[in-house]
């Protein structure tokens, strides 16, 4: 039997799921759920569909357990469904007890806090784990109460639907499916969006349909032959989204993992290393919290006003890359130069997108920004110059000194390291390099002593070194 599930990460994909149905044999089966009925994460911890393939109970998440619908028919025990996904997970010790009392799913902790599962009326008879990969709780006539599909998190399993204005929301990773920060929508108008679940705008949508049936009754489905179609009212399908055979992989939105806005947070842009998105923050900036692009990046130096005595700044450049415009001036038939110089000369201005002779002024945050080789666009980012001569009779702050000798090589004037003396300024520039390479916080990013000695000869090449206080990738 085969099944395709629906998962929306940072793109919107489609998987094909093959059901190994004798891996789930030897494991309890349970077809309708009775009430009284309980799990616990280490001993009876799911009910089973009836072949097998999906299973309503206990996962593991982190150190403690969630409650979820997982496929438990292959050997990875993939996550499709998350009751109150933003719960924190729970201990060993706790209880999913089908409350005969009330007719509700309650899970119950050490501490005594219990949590419904399912907000649903005490007529409740039986629940049912179904080959679908739906949770259902019936009535003593076998109405429906309750579903997990009318409840989707960041799957659509084969014949759910998602309706008008009913969000899927990507989880945090494989391994976290708290909430996300992407949201797949089917809009009132007809078209399937995407864009950032906190911030949904024409600017900010990174993928559309293009479908505009202007009909609130349509649905997005998957059906069991492996497509996904928007469907109206009568049952016509108005699109097939997938056009396609079922693959392992059957169809993804964008081959570009930096098209998702909102992947790097503010002052940050992605870069696709390899095909996999990282983060860079902009010059002079450094991330708010490490290893969590999402949460954006702050400058590294105190924001005063350009109009205080002693205080002199400069522009750095962040070539090629793209972001969401919210300019206050704009200077048209204008240079490069002339853009970066207006910027610095403008006591309002933070940062100048410049593209094709247009300059445009902006404050921070910078948002959703994106490096692309084909845009031509340049960002210009005032930060405040460390220039001072170094008197070697004092201690200095390491963080001031790699940003001052970075800021030195990245102008092109690595004179000023060295005062009066006199040196090969090619050869002073390769051990720069070398140095800032070797210097970075991170030690896996370091290059190894045998390569420092072929760069120091110049036997191979030395990559322009990332600023010290900034996101990198590896040599």
């Amino acid at each position: 039997m085969h099944r395709d599930s629906f998962l929306l990460m940072h793109s919107f994909i489609i998987f094909f799921v093959l059901s190994i149905s004798s891996l789930a044999t030897a494991q309890q089966r349970h077809f309708n759920v009775s009430l009284g009925s309980s799990l616990t994460p280490t001993k009876t911890s799911s009910w089973l569909s009836k072949s097998g393939l999906y299973a309503f109970g206990f996962y593991q998440r982190g150190n403690g357990y969630s409650v979820g619908v997982f496929l438990a028919g292959i050997p990875e025990k993939t996550v499709v469904w998350t009751a109150n996904r933003d719960d924190p997970p729970v201990s060993a010790n706790s209880t999913l007890l089908f409350s005969a009392a009330e007719g509700r799913l309650v899970l119950q902790t050490p501490q005594g806090q219990d949590t419904y599962i399912a907000d649903i009326s005490p007529t409740v008879s039986y629940a049912s784990m179904l080959d679908t990969g739906n949770f259902v709780l019936y009535d003593s006539d076998g109405g429906l109460t309750w579903q997990s599909f009318a409840h989707p998190t960041d799957t659509l399993l084969p014949t759910q639907r998602l309706v008008v204005e009913m969000p899927l929301i990507s989880s945090v990773s494989k391994t976290d499916q708290s909430t996300g920060t992407f949201s797949l929508t089917l809009s009132g108008d007809g078209n399937l969006v995407q864009y950032p679940k906190d911030d949904r705008t024409v600017q900010t949508i990174y993928w559309t349909s293009g479908i505009n049936e202007l009909d609130d009754k349509l649905i997005l489905t998957l059906a069991e032959d492996g497509n996904l179609y928007l469907v109206n009212a009568t049952g016509f399908n108005v699109w097939n989204v997938t056009d396609g055979q079922v693959w392992s992989v059957l169809w993804i939105n964008s081959d570009d993992r930096c098209d998702p806005k909102g992947l790097c947070g503010l002052n940050s842009f992605c870069v696709s290393n390899d095909l996999e998105p990282g983060c860079n923050c902009l010059p002079g900036f450094a991330p708010v919290i490490q290893g969590n692009w999402t949460s954006g990046c702050e400058r590294n130096f105190t924001s005063e006003s350009c109009k205080k005595k002693g205080k002199k700044y400069s522009i750095r450049a962040e070539d090629n890359t793209i972001w969401v415009e919210d300019s206050y001036s704009v200077l048209l038939q204008t240079s490069k130069e002339d853009c970066s110089k207006a910027c610095l000369d403008d006591c309002n201005c933070e940062a100048a997108l410049y593209k094709d002779g247009s300059c445009k002024k902006q404050r921070l945050p910078l948002k959703y920004g994106r490096r692309s080789s084909q845009s031509g666009s340049i960002a210009f980012i005032k930060i405040i110059c460390y220039r001072k001569k170094l008197d070697q009779s004092l201690p200095e702050d390491q963080v001031i000194l790699e940003e001052w000798v970075y800021e030195c090589f990245e102008d092109g004037e690595l004179g000023q390291l060295v005062g009066d003396e006199e040196v090969e300024p090619k050869q002073l520039e390769r051990i720069i390099k070398v140095a800032l390479w070797c210097i970075l916080d991170e030690p896996s990013l370091r290059p190894s002593m045998k390569k420092v000695l072929l760069m120091l000869e110049g036997t191979v090449d030395i990559p322009t070194p990332p600023n010290p206080t900034s996101f990198i990738s590896t040599i």
